[in-house]
C-alpha cells in the first residue's frame, strides 16, 4: 500500500510538470497596449480604437470569442489562427450615445493562450452636447 501512495504521488507529480511544459510553449499574447484614453468626447460621438497583439508564444494562437461590457461597444477580431511571432489586430468602436461622466468599456478576449482571458479597454469622459 506504501508503494502505490508513493507511486500515485510520483504520477501526480510528472502530470503537474508536463501540464506546466506545455502551457509555457503554448500561444501567448502580448498587447502593444492594453488601454487607450480618449480623454474628452461630446454625448453621442464615436470613437474606435485598433489594439494589435502578438502572438509571443510557441503554438498557433486562436481567439474563440470578443466580448464587450455592453452594447455600446463593438469588437471585430481575427477568426483565424495567429501563427508563433504573427501579429493581428482587435478593432474596438465605443458609441457615447446615452452615455454621461467617466466611461471605461471593457473587452474581454478568450483564446486558448496561457492566459484565457486577456482584457483591453477604451477610456473616456463623455461630456453632454451644447446647444
Amino acid at each position: 500500500m506504501k508503494k502505490f501512495g508513493l507511486l500515485l504521488g510520483l504520477f501526480a507529480f510528472l502530470f503537474v510538470i508536463q501540464v506546466n511544459a506545455q502551457s509555457e510553449s503554448g500561444a501567448v499574447i502580448t498587447f502593444k497596449e492594453k488601454s487607450v484614453d480618449f480623454g474628452d468626447i461630446v454625448q453621442g460621438q464615436k470613437v474606435s480604437h485598433t489594439f494589435e497583439l502578438t502572438n509571443t508564444g510557441e503554438s498557433p494562437l486562436v481567439i474563440s470569442n470578443v466580448a464587450a461590457t455592453c452594447g455600446c461597444t463593438v469588437p471585430s477580431w481575427p477568426k483565424e489562427p495567429i501563427a508563433p511571432g504573427a501579429s493581428a489586430e482587435i478593432q474596438v468602436s465605443f458609441n457615447s450615445a446615452g452615455k454621461m461622466g467617466k466611461q471605461n468599456s471593457v473587452v474581454r478576449i478568450y483564446s486558448n493562450a496561457s492566459e484565457p482571458i486577456e482584457k483591453v479597454s477604451l477610456i473616456s469622459n463623455v461630456l453632454p452636447k451644447t446647444k
